[in-house]
């Protein structure tokens, strides 16, 4: 059979005409590939900078003060607060306020004069308070990515402290503990970050295409005839999929503790009460979609385009303190953001729902907003 280059031809102008007249399809071809250029060119940063920390300063001197001023010219950490003892300093820790804390010892005037790296050579009494390092990190170990680069400090060099060429390195400048994940498996990072990235697609996708679906199939005429309301239609869409998500929920962390070893610190009421939060406002952000695209592949179309920013700038895959300011502001935007602090919070930080306030009340106001605009649209399209 031979090919018939005039039906190809008219097959294609066809094509491009039904292109040029969908004009979402046409906008999702140039805004896919701008969105992704931009974030990962843009707001993607594995080279992290001035991450969130907190000092304790027990020595409230001026070299400890020097020594503050020292680490910060590094850009590497950014001192946001201080604290009077550490055990408040552990609370903001684990509340993910700060990424880790600086303890300055009372004596980090002899330790810095004693210290190998400073070349000073002062004899010292032991051997054990020769090699005693000056201060201490404390750092939230949860994130491999953040820890990592904290404890790039460990060895960090004095001679700009005390104008002298550094001697013997053998002993560290910085003790560094960390916490939640001292042995800094990846494992225990990924498993509940995973959870949300897995809600994120699954549930978006699942009721993005809800109700443009019932248009296609002809339902929304026995639909518009019966006495059911806009909010009822809306819950009834969402609520079978609640359970799917807890489904997964339950596998993904059951497999993550079986083979992986990765623990459950917390609550398993708060567990449940934060996932439940989570997946209502990823399934009523799939049903705002439904409502504004006109077929299945543009409903296809629009999810992509929301997930991608969304899994990219949550914190799962790249530090959310690496990004820049602007994209900080848009990552906060989207729920996967917020649950992957809670999840992460509960799972290794064993945090409270008093600890939690901020993020939970943000997807209970986002599932409420997105809940109403759903229906609005949905008695518009009525109309």
């Amino acid at each position: 059979m031979m090919l018939s280059l005039l039906r190809i031809q008219a097959i294609f102008f066809k094509e491009l005409t039904q292109l040029k007249r969908d004009r979402m399809t046409f906008g999702m071809v140039i805004m896919i590939p701008l969105v992704q250029l931009m974030l990962f060119g843009y707001a993607i940063n594995t080279n992290i900078r001035h991450i969130p920390v907190g000092v304790v300063d027990q020595s409230q001197s001026a070299l400890s003060r020097v020594l503050v001023q020292t680490i910060s010219a590094t850009q590497v950490v950014k001192f946001e607060q201080q604290f009077q003892d550490i055990k408040t300093a552990e609370d903001a820790l684990k509340r993910s306020e700060i990424r880790a804390i600086l303890i300055i010892p009372p004596d980090v005037t002899k330790r810095v004069a004693r210290h190998p790296s400073t070349g000073f050579g002062l004899p010292a009494s032991s051997d054990e308070e020769t090699s005693r390092p000056i201060a201490q990190w404390l750092v939230d170990g949860a994130d491999t990515a953040i820890a990592a680069t904290i404890k790039s400090l460990r060895n960090m060099p004095l001679s700009e402290l005390v104008s002298v060429k550094p001697a013997n390195r053998s002993t560290p400048t910085f003790e560094v503990t960390l916490y939640y994940n001292p042995e800094q498996r990846t494992a225990v990072n990924i498993v509940p970050g995973l959870i949300g990235i897995i809600l994120t697609m699954t549930m978006i996708m699942f009721t993005s295409a809800a109700i443009v679906r019932e248009r296609e199939q002809g339902n929304m005429e026995m639909l518009i005839t019966t006495p059911i309301r806009s909010i009822e239609i809306m819950l009834g869409k969402i609520i079978p999929y609640i359970f799917i998500g807890v489904v997964q929920v339950v596998i993904i962390l059951g497999l993550g503790y079986l083979l992986f070893d990765v623990p459950v610190n917390g609550s398993l009421l708060s567990l449940l009460a934060i996932t439940l939060l989570f997946i209502a406002a990823s399934l009523t952000l799939g049903l705002v979609i439904s409502t504004i695209a006109k077929n299945q592949l543009q409903s296809t179309q629009m999810t992509i385009f929301v997930l991608l920013p969304s899994i990219l700038l949550s914190g799962f895959m790249f530090p959310y303190e690496g990004m820049p300011l602007a994209a900080q502001y848009i990552a906060e935007a989207f729920p996967a953001t917020h649950f992957m602090r809670l999840i992460r919070g509960v799972v290794l930080k064993d945090l409270e729902f008093t600890d939690l306030t901020f993020d939970i009340y943000w997807l209970a106001l986002f599932t409420i907003i997105g809940l109403a605009v759903a229906s609005m649209r949905f008695k518009k399209t009525l109309g």
